[in-house]
């Protein structure tokens, strides 16, 4: 078994394996996309505008993301943090339940602002910890809590420990730190925003700061070992080093709203090759139980529309897309969506739930005007290492995203740049840091 805090201290670059850095550069520049398109949200506008409230610069500030107003490196980790978690399209780990990249990128670029002097490499070698080890983290924390926590919860365990590496922390230093992270970290209950959608969502808002907190107060002295998820449930990390959690199980997500939705609405874009959405009379959706409590056939707000099937199968029924123009606010009362979300059933079935472990399972039948039943066979999501996306379909994505908040060629010039960041030369990652924390 190889000791997380030694692997975190010990790690390079060149321990890197390829396919490693190939998710790393996907997601650097897929969350640049949703950064983008997050930095225009009502929730990031205010994470942002209180940020300097409670976080001031002191005498090492970072950056916020798509910002560039200077507070500590905690203040720009939340600010970043909730501006990513403002729109529900970031990557994921489906073992885990929730997601990395919200937490750790936001967290890491304030270090990288902060800290100044770091290439690609550098980054490179600590977005891999920070990711390595929330997923880890994540899925010990899952195993042994009865609770389902969100991904604040873990994420701080992973920001901490890699936010230490990046200040050059010893081992035994990195193991205070993830207990400081674990221990300070929100203990969120998931299942509470699903029931109750807010600006709450997944917890990485104060689950990053958490991290980066944690990795200041290790490196002048505070005690926080053992972090639990990391030393006492072994099984998890026993093959640290050898096998990549982050490789296996990172997924990317099409579409802007939870992961629990999308085979359902993968499924209905399938169906309706060759109708019009006036056809369609009524939705049933079998799926698994966690899934049939994102049941907000009226969304209200943004926060709403992130965590209902009914409407987001509704939407790709009637628009075709479940993309940048539906995350606005008259798209909650388009009668037509409306009309259908109203008239879709979800069924918690058993079966489904059964398999929905380290999966995302559901059946989707459509009821046309006629009378005729269209049903889909049961089905996962796309973005899954099984079903992967394109490289082409990351990079439509980015720009779909990306380039009516900060024109093309600044988008382009960040998708150059993420899609061989680990070469950068410190003056090049300076440019990319840059590209990724000024205002549009």
């Amino acid at each position: 078994m190889t000791d997380f805090a030694s692997f975190a201290a010990d790690l390079t670059f060149d321990d890197l394996p390829q396919p490693a850095l190939v998710v790393l550069r996907r997601s650097f520049l897929d969350t640049l996309g949703v950064a983008a398109v997050g930095s225009t949200t009502r929730m990031s506008r205010i994470a942002r505008q209180t940020a300097p409230l409670i976080f001031g610069a002191g005498a090492d500030g970072a950056r916020m993301l798509m910002d560039g107003g200077r507070v500590s490196p905690a203040g720009a980790a939340m600010a970043g943090a909730m501006t990513l978690d403002s729109i529900d399209a970031h990557d994921g780990s489906s073992p885990c339940k929730g997601h990395a990249g919200s937490a750790v990128f936001p967290a890491l670029l304030a270090m990288a602002d902060t800290l100044g002097g770091m290439t690609g490499a550098d980054f490179a070698t600590v977005l891999a910890i920070g990711y390595e080890v929330s997923y880890r983290a994540g899925l010990a924390q899952h195993a042994t809590c009865a609770d389902y926590h969100t991904s604040g919860a873990w994420t701080a365990v992973g920001v901490a420990v890699a936010a230490a590496r990046a200040l050059g922390a010893e081992p035994q230093t990195i193991r205070h730190a993830a207990g400081i992270g674990e221990y300070h970290g929100p203990r969120s209950q998931m299942m509470r925003c699903i029931d109750h959608p807010t600006m709450l969502r997944d917890g990485v808002g104060w689950g990053a700061p958490s991290g980066v907190s944690a990795a200041y107060l290790a490196l002048a002295g505070f005690t926080g070992a053992p972090a639990l998820t990391c030393e006492q449930a072994p099984q998890f990390w026993a093959d640290l080093g050898t096998r990549w959690r982050l490789v296996e199980d990172t997924h990317w997500k099409p579409y802007p709203c939870c992961r629990w939705a999308h085979p359902s609405i993968d499924a209905a874009a399938d169906l309706m090759q060759g109708l019009h959405y006036s056809q369609v009379a009524a939705v049933e959706i079998r799926t698994f139980h966690n899934a049939t409590r994102l049941a907000g056939h009226r969304p209200a707000t943004p926060d709403e529309f992130a965590y209902s099937i009914a409407f987001s199968v509704a939407a790709m029924i009637v628009r075709g897309q479940v993309g940048v123009a539906e995350l606005a606010e008259d798209t909650l009362q388009d009668p037509d969506i409306l009309r259908i979300s109203t008239a879709t059933t979800l069924i918690d079935d058993p079966h489904l739930t059964a398999i929905s472990m380290g999966k995302r399972w559901a059946e989707v039948t459509l009821v046309l005007t006629d009378g005729t039943r269209r049903t889909a066979a049961p089905r996962t999501p796309r973005g899954d290492t099984d079903l992967p996306l394109s490289d082409r379909d990351i990079s439509n994505k980015f720009h779909l995203f990306a380039d009516p908040v900060l024109g093309l060629a600044r988008a382009n010039e960040i998708e150059r740049l993420c899609l061989r960041f680990e070469t950068l030369d410190t003056v090049d990652f300076k440019r990319l840091i840059d590209l990724s924390l000024c205002a549009p």
